[in-house]
């Protein structure tokens, strides 16, 4: 089922930035999906955005709903008839929004897991926490906005740093079909980040050693976006061929 372009306001994001060791990261990413490298680093991070006005183009804000939302992601590339393509994979997505996850999946692209959220923020200072209501998913970020990206970040400078995200625009999430990846492309009229100096953060993913063992996952950098109008559009599902040309 191909939803319409869905229009909204993203009223905060912020964008926690992994950097990772790239033979570890690829073992999280099922077919097509491979990591994509900057400066010999995979990229992978947390998403927390608290999106409000959602609601099909041309229906009138007043109609749209609000919600919280979190996402793991990886920075990834593929190959469609020959040809590079570079985006997200996104294992997982959580939400407040009942509607999200009863459709997610479903009605729209995406499985959403149930979840609850704690936020405590100023115009300076951000305090999210995502607890899954399934009890698998745990994520806190702690932060405050600053001027510049860490020393000894992979990115150069903060243009380059929000060049690089901006790019990843398309994202893939598991489908309710075991064989299918749903896409969903984030287009802005007003793309703009600043830095967020992180001084706290848990993950469930990736504070999991059995995935990423000490040593090969480590906070890079953060950003923060507010205010952005924008649009999602849907985008044609990708097969995993390994699991759907699988005998068993």
């Amino acid at each position: 089922m191909r939803i319409p372009t869905i229009r909204g306001l993203i009223d905060r994001r912020v964008l926690v930035n992994y950097r990772v060791d790239p033979d570890v990261l690829s073992r999280v990413c099922p077919a097509p999906f491979r990591p994509q490298t900057i400066n010999g680093f995979g990229m992978a991070g947390i998403c927390l955005i608290r999106l409000k006005h959602i609601r099909p183009k041309r229906w009138p804000a007043f109609l749209g709903i609000s919600s919280e939302n979190a996402a793991h992601r990886i920075a990834v590339e593929w190959e469609i008839d020959g040809v590079r393509r570079t985006g997200v994979y996104i294992p997982r997505r959580d939400t407040s929004s009942i509607l999200n996850a009863v459709a997610g999946g479903r009605v729209f692209p995406g499985v959403h897991h149930r979840a609850r959220f704690m936020v405590r923020e100023t115009d300076e200072e951000y305090h999210i926490a995502m607890d899954s209501v399934d009890g698998t998913a745990h994520v806190a970020v702690e932060g405050r906005t600053a001027d510049e990206l860490p020393e000894r970040s992979v990115f150069a400078n903060v243009a380059k740093c929000s060049q690089f995200f901006e790019a990843g625009s398309l994202g893939y999430s598991p489908a309710s079909e075991a064989t299918q990846f749903d896409g969903l492309e984030l287009r802005t009229a007003n793309w703009h980040v600043q830095p967020l100096a992180v001084t706290s953060v848990r993950s469930s993913f990736f504070d999991d050693r059995d995935v990423f063992p000490e040593g090969s996952v480590s906070v890079d950098n953060a950003l923060l976006m507010r205010g952005v109008d924008h649009e999602w559009h849907h985008r044609e599902s990708l097969c995993n061929h390994v699991l759907s040309n699988d005998p068993d």
